[in-house]
């Protein structure tokens, strides 16, 4: 089994790094299909508690960024037939699961947010697949409120969000990816996604670090 990497030990200063009025909490995929027993996978008979965990921990930080006034920006999957690209129906095709491309369809219920909800405020981000940045307007969003800094939660940790981090660094965001505010499937999958995201191009950081830090 491997072990998570700890978090740097030098890294004493969070709490001016991820400072509110720079810093924007992500909430990446927090919806039906991804996280509830009876959502899409659930249903395909995976373990649901390590999302369901994830979960608590994440409405502790959108509570907190919220009474800290930092931004809170909700992502999710709004996916239909006539949306799937040619690449992923393939894919899907070529290793053997066609149809699996069918999640968070739009009027199924599975696309809807699980447990969190966005405010007045808010960013919401409707995307087709794994990159919060890809065709959307993330990005002036967020330069539209000054916000250079992301914190990111949410699932699953080697895909979404894994995908939404290094597009962030690549446009020149400071990330930090909350290491109990995660979930992945199978294995060690959720460790090992987290220690590549630490070695490349994130701090890893826990939830009780930056409820702390933004409490001030």
């Amino acid at each position: 089994m491997s072990e998570l990497a700890e978090p740097l030990p030098h890294l004493t200063d969070i709490a001016e790094m991820i400072a509110p009025a720079t810093t924007a909490l992500v909430v990446v995929d927090i919806q039906v299909d991804f996280c509830a027993a009876h959502g899409v996978l659930g249903r395909a008979g995976l373990d649901m508690s390590e999302a369901e965990t994830a979960v608590d921990r994440i409405e502790e930080l959108i509570a907190a960024a919220r009474k800290a006034g930092a931004t809170v920006a909700f992502m999710r999957v709004m996916t239909s037939p006539e949306t799937d690209s040619d690449a992923l129906k393939t894919w899907m095709l070529r290793r053997g699961t066609p149809g699996q491309e069918g999640i968070c369809r739009i009027g199924s219920g599975g696309e809807d947010y699980y447990r969190v909800a966005p405010q007045p405020g808010d960013i919401e981000i409707e995307k087709l697949q794994y990159d919060s940045f890809h065709n959307t307007d993330l990005d002036e969003q967020l330069r539209a409120r000054g916000i250079d800094t992301l914190v990111l939660a949410g699932v699953s940790t080697d895909c979404c969000v894994d995908s939404t981090t290094r597009a962030a660094f690549h446009r020149n965001y400071h990330t930090f990816v909350v290491s109990d505010g995660c979930a992945a499937f199978g294995g060690t999958i959720h460790t090992d996604a987290l220690n590549i995201l630490q070695s490349h191009c994130a701090l890893l950081v826990e939830t009780a670090t930056v409820v702390d830090a933004w409490a001030g």
